[in-house]
């Protein structure tokens, strides 16, 4: 593992410990140059499908690009980090679960709404805007109106 002060590629684990209900193993590891101490996290890729996009290329499933779409749309709400991380585990979960050799882009973004509407919803709408597309106003408010007629305690 590269040493993330010095660059070099030679160190060694000083401590494994499981985490995420042993889905994740947290290392800690001393760097054989600099002596400097950092950690590695490592989790199985298991058997996510290949992810196809809606331009019809094909890449492999990459669980921090998932988190990170997901923080966009949460960012400045009142959403921990570990809730972030929740939902993103969740969505990869539930993905995986399928047993699909691919995927389209479509039925992630589907299943991150889902998950997005029950925690909150100005994430929901920021990633919905992205994810499908608004061609003008009019379809933005029309999701707008559809939120407001299932809440309409929230007003």
């Amino acid at each position: 593992m590269k040493c993330p002060v010095c660059a070099a590629l030679d160190s060694r684990v000083i401590d494994s410990r499981i985490i995420k209900d042993g889905s994740e193993i947290r290392r800690r590891r001393m760097c054989d140059s600099c002596s400097h101490r950092f950690t590695t996290y490592e989790r199985s890729e298991g058997a996510f499908p290949m992810v196809v996009k809606k331009d019809g290329r094909r890449e492999a499933w990459d669980s921090e690009k998932l988190f990170l779409g997901i923080s966009k749309a949460c960012d400045k709400r009142p959403i921990s980090v570990k809730q972030l991380k929740q939902l993103s585990d969740d969505v990869g979960k539930t993905i995986g679960a399928l047993g699909l050799e691919e995927i389209q882009s479509e039925d992630i973004g589907s299943e991150v709404m889902k998950e997005l509407k029950l925690l909150d919803e100005v994430a929901y709408v920021r990633f919905a805007s992205v994810y499908r597309s608004f061609k003008d106003i009019d379809e933005f408010m029309d999701e707008l109106s559809s939120l407001v007629k299932r809440n309409p305690s929230k007003k």
